[in-house]
């Protein structure tokens, strides 16, 4: 029998309450696909095989006067056709049509009254079609919902609806920090610890030297990351407006990385970032910013979750401080930089710290979790995250996959998310950006592009050379 209510952990609390007009906590993901999309299939996919996450049938209640949480209910009223809906691009429906669509619901809240996720299933876009759909943070991580999408995907066009399995194919693109450390519960005892200390623990961090030597190397990790200065001010910061827009680059071929990445003994994410911050440097110095030593801090999520509950919803990662060095002109010297300071990044319990203080912040006023949100912000630039894709063909109600993406939230009042996603053997970079602060984010997956073919030649040469 399905449960009538639970409560959502204090970590999916946090990503709840995070939600404001100017920065939606939702997941937006898209899957190309090669020809008209049969819709009545599909509706019975998702009914057959979603729909056996109780999740997707529950809305989430939520009084914050309330010292109960936020909790998860059944929907009584619950009806799938409200959470799928079919629509058309206008002519010409090419990619800028696409993007701009994609911008529009990207800055649209859910509706809190139903199951927080939606569907839209678009025709007309680059000769076929598009599944897109949305859900909210609370719901589950990259990895988890990753996992549940692939539910709605098949190995071949003609695979049964009804099926016990779902496909496993993953490209080796991997976490973009693999963390070193481990006992996730030390981070939930010092979340603990510091609701023990008071709210003060907020407002003046020193006071976390004064916890209890079992967390004394955590207390360390966060002073540090509370100590770092204000953030540089650059036209990727500012105050944010409602209206998002998103892009995507063009695929670059995995393989291409991975050889990069021998060459220079650097891992095959280490590579991605080195262009990302190319691209952004070219971005900056395109709108007549000084580049020179600059640097600007990414949030980074690390996952957290442990291999025996990938299929688990919920949100079950850390996050960390990515310095990225725009201020590098020659690729081969910024790749080296950026493999450095994330093999440095490995060796600290940064993530399990910020997954602690989630875990924190869920239990707290909405005034110290605002407070919370505003001091981490002033910090960094952008989120940056990857989903490891499948490495074989996919296909959802009897079409070809061929391109999927995905732009994440931009938590802590932040103006741009930058996903990268593999699949099939190649690799796409989203950006999604505040219109206020970045208008033209095209510009930048235009910039990752030239940048990542810079870097390659650099590195084994420009294709077909002999180098």
């Amino acid at each position: 029998m399905a449960q009538v209510s639970q409560h959502l952990s204090p970590v999916d609390s946090a990503w709840l309450h995070m939600d404001d007009p100017t920065n939606l906590m939702m997941v937006t993901g898209i899957a190309l696909l090669d020809g008209p999309i049969d819709a009545a299939r599909y509706r019975k996919t998702v009914a057959t095989r979603l729909l056996s996450f109780e999740r997707f049938r529950m809305r989430v209640v939520d009084d914050r006067n309330s010292l109960n949480g936020p909790r998860w209910e059944a929907d009584p009223h619950f009806n799938l056709d409200a959470h799928i809906h079919r629509v058309a691009l206008p002519s010409p429906g090419d990619m800028g049509t696409l993007q701009e669509f994609l911008g529009d619901l990207s800055s649209t809240m859910l509706d809190y009254t139903k199951p927080l996720w939606q569907v839209h299933l678009v025709e007309n876009v680059l000769g076929g079609s598009a599944m897109v759909m949305r859900f909210h943070h609370c719901i589950g991580d990259g990895t988890a919902m990753n996992n549940v999408l692939y539910r709605l995907m098949d190995l071949t066009p003609d695979a049964p609806i009804e099926r016990p399995h779902k496909p496993q194919a993953h490209s080796s693109l991997g976490p973009l920090l693999d963390p070193i450390m481990s006992a996730i519960e030390g981070s939930v005892k010092l979340a603990d610890d510091l609701i023990h200390e008071g709210m003060e623990m907020v407002r003046h961090p020193e006071h976390l030297l004064d916890l209890p030597a079992q967390a004394a190397g955590s207390a360390v990790a966060l002073t540090r990351v509370l100590a770092l200065p204000t953030e540089t001010i650059t036209p990727l910061k500012g105050p944010l407006g409602v209206q998002k827009r998103v892009a995507w680059s063009a695929q670059v071929p995995l393989d291409d990385v991975k050889q990069i990445g021998q060459a220079a003994g650097a891992k095959v994410n280490d590579v991605l970032l080195a262009a990302v911050a190319g691209a952004l440097r070219a971005y900056l110095i395109g709108r007549g910013t000084p580049v020179n030593g600059l640097e600007i801090r990414a949030v980074v999520p690390v996952d957290l979750r442990p291999a025996s509950r990938r299929h688990e919803l919920g949100n079950e990662f850390g996050l960390v401080f990515l310095a990225l060095p725009l201020g590098i002109a020659d690729p081969a010297v910024r790749l080296a930089e950026v493999q450095r300071r994330m093999e440095a990044l490995k060796r600290t319990p940064e993530a399990y710290v910020f997954y602690g203080l989630l875990n924190f912040f869920g239990r707290t006023p909405a005034q110290v979790e605002e407070q919370a949100v505003n001091l981490f912000a002033s910090k960094a630039t952008a989120v940056m995250t990857n989903v490891r894709g499948p490495a074989e063909q996919l296909y959802i109600a009897g079409n070809r996959i061929t391109n999927m993406m995905f732009w994440v939230p931009q938590s802590g009042r932040l103006g741009m998310g930058v996903s990268i996603m593999s699949y099939c053997g190649q690799v796409t970079l989203g950006v999604i950006t505040d219109a206020g602060l970045v208008a033209d984010p095209q510009t930048i997956t235009a910039a990752f592009e030239n940048e990542f073919n810079v870097l390659r030649d650099a590195i084994i040469g420009a294709p077909g050379s002999s180098s």
